[in-house]
């Protein structure tokens, strides 16, 4: 026998859920889901077999869209008729974004919200890596300037300071030849 009590569930804007009943004792191995634009003649067909489930997600949908949706068990000895038509729409962007509860996080939002996280942490890293490198080549330059100060001619300046003075370059006072 046909499915009873097709109904369509959690309408979004490109999705929605199709569930249904089936009388107790039919051998049903599967089902068979079809879904089409209410004015055009194509056909989307899902069919699953070796399954207990009662309902099927539909994707792909167009927003502002009128569809038809038929359910058909499957057994041992084939398919069974088709349930009633359902028919229903999908709402427009706008309508489901004006719907939405300040508090509602959507999955498009969630997804938004790893990307700017993935961004910033990006950006982060850029960051330490810089500052990083600027440390290195103050230690660098540190390492340089110091390696370049004279300490030995220090010393160096100290002993001759001893032997000579400005006015006398040869020799101290006390070397003089006076």
């Amino acid at each position: 026998s046909a499915p009873l009590n097709v109904t369509i569930r959690e309408i979004e804007v490109n999705s929605a859920v199709v569930t249904w009943e089936i009388l107790e004792g039919d051998p049903v191995i599967g089902f068979a889901v079809t879904q089409q634009k209410k004015d055009v003649r194509m056909l989307r067909f899902i069919q699953e077999v070796n399954t207990t489930t009662r309902s099927c997600a539909l994707w792909d949908l167009d927003e502002d869209t009128e569809y038809i949706v038929h359910v058909q068990s499957i057994s041992m000895g084939g398919s069974s008729p088709p349930s009633e038509p359902v028919l229903f729409r999908t709402p427009k962007e706008s309508e489901k974004m004006a719907s939405k509860s300040p508090d509602e996080v959507t999955m498009e939002e969630v997804g938004q919200a790893a990307q700017l996280r993935a961004g910033e942490l990006i950006i982060i890293v850029v960051v330490l890596i810089m500052w990083a490198g600027v440390i290195a080549l103050f230690c660098r330059q540190y390492d340089i300037i110091k390696d370049n100060e004279p300490n030995n001619n220090k010393d160096k300046a100290k002993n001759s300071s001893e032997c000579s003075t400005p006015e006398h370059p040869q020799g101290g006072l006390l070397r003089s030849n006076v």
